[in-house]
């Protein structure tokens, strides 16, 4: 090999080496993975809300046939149906007879489903296990075979058309999901932060209510909607107990603007929104708790 050729391959320059290949984080979808993502959610959203949009265009139709009808509202909407529902019907006496079954509801469930759901998670007495099955037994029975017992007792008792009998009878149905519920939570909090308790003196009352409810802000959230909803939409025993249509609630309310020859729909409709109101401002209360940590300043420092 003579030397011009040497010098010539200790010159040549060596190839660029090719930039490394990014390696995708853990959970980072792609460019197809995140589309098909946001249109999949797009179009749950969609389904969503498209009946909720659909009821409150039906409210501002003034006619009650205007349902069969739904494209001649867009030129004649009309708040008149909430008028009427607001100044000629029971409108603000549903509203207080629902606001104090659905908050003793909620006060009362989520402080029996709370004590009862810490009980089972901390505690092993005798038939622990068996009680949370009964209270999940109690959810099989269908409501129709329930209301003629449940009328005689509370007949007896002289609770028939009093706010009481509904606030324990949505007790009965909210408090067996909502004590589940809450034992989960209970179980994810740590056992040292009871027994911390007890070392600074706490009574075993003082170590839930002082320690362990604030921990278990998000789950105490979630039962109390559930309780507050399940009052609010509750209709068969509204029905049956509640005798006075003064003491109507909002589900029973409703049933006043269909009679056996017609059914006034603009009104339902326009009723029905303003029944989401006090609903949603509650969700709007408790909301900011739903996705909140369990334990997030509990095992700090």
């Amino acid at each position: 090999m003579s030397t011009t050729t040497l010098e010539e391959t200790v010159a040549a320059p060596a190839p660029a080496a090719e930039p490394p290949r990014r390696v995708r984080r853990r959970g980072e979808r792609g460019p197809l993975g995140a589309a098909l993502l946001h249109g999949g959610l797009a179009v749950a959203s969609l389904v969503a809300l498209a009946p909720v949009a659909w009821l409150c265009y039906l409210s501002l139709g003034p006619d009650k046939d205007d349902y069969l009808h739904p494209g001649r509202i867009a030129g004649k909407l009309s708040f008149s149906n909430y008028s009427f529902v607001l100044q000629h019907t029971g409108f603000f006496d549903w509203f207080k007879s629902t606001m104090i079954v659905a908050v003793g509801t909620t006060l009362i469930g989520v402080l029996v489903a709370a004590t009862t759901g810490y009980a089972v998670s901390r505690m092993r007495f005798p038939g622990y296990k068996q009680l949370m099955w009964v209270l999940l037994l109690t959810q099989a029975f269908p409501i129709a075979i329930l209301i003629v017992p449940m009328y005689q007792i509370f007949s007896d008792l002289g609770l028939i058309d009093t706010y009481w009998a509904l606030i324990v009878i949505n007790c009965t149905t909210a408090v067996p999901y909502s004590a589940w519920l809450l034992k989960g939570y209970f179980d994810t909090i740590p056992f040292e932060i009871d027994e911390a308790g007890r070392v600074d003196g706490l009574s075993p009352f003082g170590t839930f209510f002082r320690l362990i409810l604030p921990l278990a802000r998000p789950g105490l959230a979630v039962a109390a909607f559930y309780n507050f909803i399940t009052a609010v939409g509750e209709v068969a025993f509204a029905t049956t107990f509640m005798l006075d249509d003064s003491k109507y609630t909002f589900a029973v309310g409703l049933q006043t603007f269909v009679s056996e020859h017609d059914a006034q729909w603009n009104y339902m409709a326009a009723t029905a929104v303003l029944i989401a109101i006090p609903v949603s401002a509650f969700f709007y209360l408790v909301q900011k708790n739903l996705v909140t940590g369990l334990t997030a300043g509990g095992t700090k420092g």
